[in-house]
């Protein structure tokens, strides 16, 4: 559908593919209303079969009024599952074999996937793993009635059903019982009527199974009816020993309830040993009455042996008296702890302070040591300062002379190479002039040989 424009058709994708629609005159396709002219003529035609196709409903007038061909489509459709649903008619259900409509060609893909979205593949499904056939154990019963003996007329219908079943060699798989029905496979339920309406001799030989079972079911329930007994007996006596351990747990609550005050206060009397021992840690850290301290501790410990005799002597004593006997001897222990605390803390004091003023003395001498050696190091440091100071002067002289050397060197040398500049030039020079004047000599000679007369040539001028 590339060949379509965005404005001119949409596709929606159903479970079983996409369908695209065009909506070039979709409003007027859809339209199924007559004209008001032709809708006349037809209904004042003299065949009555014509006027009852086009015979007018009394539909709604209005605005919102539209007689379209999805309307049209709807109610026929619901006319005709209720049809199907009255009549209880069976159909062909049609697939479509290929999207060319082309005859005698089928596409695999395109018809499995319209079987999995029709729902043929859960129809088999369930025809192959489930229980089609059904039936009340009521409507069981009467249909095979006339063919039962009298004692079998007297069973049940679920009963019938169940001693029928099982005594004919089904299989258990094949059927299932529910509350009021049984469930039979594909093909089961013929099978269980073809045997029902067999010979007399075939219908005797059920009757004897049918017996069997319900001598064995009976005697299977007496069986269980027994054990079920002997369960209810177990289940008592299991109920008998739980309400005593029921009993015994409660009474020990109740117990534990009622002595719990005193058991609670003689534990946490108890749990001062813990700061006895705390006590006697901080007694061995003491350097002075240590002898004293360790008799307050042994007056402290009586008095909890005391409390704790008290509580177990007296049965009715009432939790605010235990609870005031705790508070005391915690009380006791708090100011005994904070006492031996303050006279560490002070004996700490002092020894830090001894040991403190002996650090400062310490600390005095080695400043002055200290001092002492700065001294010296600063004065060693001066005399290191002024050897330096004496040596580079001493080198800067020497790269001084060492330059005026090299300058002077320079020196000679330009004076040197300028001296035998100006002797090359001077030697130069003079070689010019004993040219000229050989050159003038000659010239000299050749005029008075030719009595002609020589121009005074310009002497050279020297670079100076």
């Amino acid at each position: 559908h590339r060949n379509l424009r965005d404005d001119e058709g949409f596709i929606i994708r159903h479970f079983a593919g996409g369908v695209c629609y065009q909506t070039l005159q979709f409003i007027e396709k859809n339209n199924d209303a007559l004209h008001a002219s032709l809708e006349g003529i037809v209904q004042e035609s003299s065949s009555k079969f014509i006027q009852l196709l086009f015979a007018t409903a009394n539909a709604q007038k209005g605005k919102l009024t539209f007689i379209s061909v999805g309307n049209k489509f709807k109610s026929q459709l619901a006319e005709l599952m209720d049809k199907l649903r009255n009549n209880g008619t069976n159909f062909i259900r049609c697939i479509k074999p290929n999207n060319k409509m082309i005859d005698q060609q089928f596409d695999g893909a395109l018809c499995l996937m319209q079987l999995k979205c029709s729902g043929m593949t859960h129809v088999l499904d369930l025809m192959e793993h489930g229980y089609p056939s059904r039936t009340p154990f009521s409507d069981l019963y009467n249909m095979y009635q006339q063919y039962l003996p009298k004692e079998l007329k007297q069973l049940s219908p679920r009963t019938f059903c169940e001693a029928m079943l099982q005594s004919l060699n089904l299989r258990e798989r094949d059927f299932k019982f529910g509350v009021t029905r049984v469930f039979f496979r594909p093909g089961k339920f013929a099978e269980f009527d073809q045997i029902m309406k067999s010979d007399p001799e075939n219908l005797k030989q059920i009757v004897a199974r049918v017996r069997k079972w319900l001598t064995k079911s009976r005697w299977i329930k007496s069986q269980f009816c027994a054990l079920t007994v002997i369960k209810l007996k177990n289940k008592i006596l299991y109920r008998r020993e739980a309400l005593i351990k029921i009993q015994k747990t409660v009474r020990g609550y109740l117990v534990k309830k009622k002595q719990r005050p005193r058991i609670n206060g003689i534990r946490k009397i108890k749990a001062l040993d813990a700061n006895l021992k705390a006590l006697n840690n901080i007694v061995s850290q003491l350097k002075k009455d240590k002898e004293n301290s360790t008799n307050q501790i042994n007056l402290l410990k009586s008095d909890i042996s005391g409390a704790i005799a008290k509580i177990k002597r007296e049965n009715a004593i009432a939790p605010t008296v235990i609870e005031a006997l705790y508070n005391e001897l915690l009380k006791k222990m708090n100011n005994q702890m904070n006492s031996l605390q303050k006279k560490v803390h002070d004996e700490k004091i002092a020894e830090e302070q001894e040991k403190l003023r002996k650090i400062q003395e310490e600390m005095e001498m080695e400043r002055k040591r200290k001092e002492a050696e700065e001294r010296k190091m600063r004065e060693e440091e001066e005399i290191r300062r002024k050897k330096a100071e004496i040596e580079e002067r001493r080198k800067q002289e020497e790269e001084e002379r060492i330059k005026q050397e090299e300058a002077d060197r320079k020196a000679a040398l330009e004076f040197q190479a300028l001296q035998e500049k100006e002797a090359n030039e001077e030697r130069i020079y003079q070689e010019h002039l004993e040219q000229e004047r050989q050159d003038h000599e000659l010239a000299l000679r050749l005029a008075q040989e030719s009595n002609g007369q020589v121009e005074e040539s310009p002497s050279l001028i020297r670079n100076s």
